[in-house]
């Protein structure tokens, strides 16, 4: 891709304001943009190198049907994917007429895949995302919300857990999809996060994403983990501020030229709800937590992270 320009200036650091008993961090934000010339890179990624070939959905019918269906077929034309819709409960001529409705309105495929499961549904979804080697699922993400916090349902929180598969989560769903304008990115510098910072890039440039937040989460239990195995021997001490900063950026910069505005931060707290916390400062649409595939076999998440099964603060997807 040929660069059009890197932008020169940077930012003065601006203030991150940490809740729950956390102290007030200042912390320089590093305007990344690397702009390249606007063509054809989005298309391109999408149509030969989308890591989901196909999206599954699960669905209902409940008041909410039509606008989880819709958000599916938004990411679904993001990634240049194949559509399941994955349902349980009984097949029969009211059901198929209802999603027969849906997808002529939507304008999919009157022949997608509908996969008509029965039994416990989040054991009914998870069968189908192994048995059909699904590589995202959709869906619905809430349960209850309760002034300030919005807390996962249990099949949603079952699939954050335990999908082998990416899970995306609408808090709010719309039939008429609310662009993603304000995106935050967990990075923990392994490869697997910089491949899924990677896979976030088109979608944010598709969303036309205003600012993309890189966010590097530093608890006080982490600090104090990372001394206590350099005083053993074991590891090395934490890093300072300075290089905590400047290794953030350094991942940033390795995923390559992007005409996405981005800024990464270094949010500390006692624990990893200073994370949510600052996704609710920005008015985060999309928060984006790239975890090990192998982490959904024990059904738990790196701790400071593992709130997110609880209490969701913005639309999820987590990458797998």
């Amino acid at each position: 891709m040929k660069v059009a320009g890197v932008m020169a200036a940077r930012p003065k650091p601006q203030s991150v304001r940490l809740g729950l008993g956390d102290s007030t961090q200042n912390q320089n934000v590093s305007d990344l943009p690397n702009r390249v010339e606007a063509g054809d890179c989005f298309s391109a990624f999408m149509s030969n190198l989308s890591p989901y070939r196909t999206i599954a959905v699960a669905s209902t019918f409940s008041p909410r049907f039509k606008q989880v269906l819709s958000e599916a077929k938004r990411i679904r034309d993001r990634f240049v994917s194949d559509l399941h819709v994955i349902y349980v409960g009984e097949r029969n001529e009211e059901t198929a007429k209802k999603f027969g409705d849906a997808f002529a309105q939507l304008q999919l495929p009157g022949n997608s895949t509908i996969h008509y499961e029965q039994g416990d549904p989040a054991d009914a979804i998870l069968r189908v995302l192994v048995e059909d080697k699904i590589d995202m699922i959709v869906a619905g993400a809430l349960e209850k919300e309760i002034v300030l916090h919005r807390f996962l349902g249990n099949v949603a929180r079952r699939l954050v857990r335990e999908a082998a598969c990416s899970v995306m989560l609408f808090t709010r769903p719309a039939s008429e999809p609310k662009p993603l304008r304000r995106i935050v990115f967990v990075a923990d510098y392994s490869e697997h996060a910089l491949g899924a910072l990677k896979t976030t890039l088109p979608l944010a440039l598709a969303e036309s994403c205003e600012r993309l937040y890189v966010i590097r989460i530093i608890t006080t239990f982490d600090q104090a983990r990372a001394s206590r195995r350099a005083d053993a021997g074991n590891g090395n001490k934490p890093k300072s501020d300075e290089d905590e900063e400047a290794a953030l950026e350094k991942f940033v910069l390795s995923a390559g030229a992007t005409e996405v505005p981005i800024e990464t931060r270094c949010i500390r707290g006692n624990t990893g709800l200073a994370a949510s916390d600052f996704v609710q400062s920005i008015e985060a649409d999309l928060l984006v937590v790239p975890v090990e595939a192998n982490d959904a076999s024990s059904g738990q998440l790196p701790n400071n992270i593992a709130w997110i099964t609880d209490i969701i603060p913005c639309n999820l997807w987590v990458i797998r």
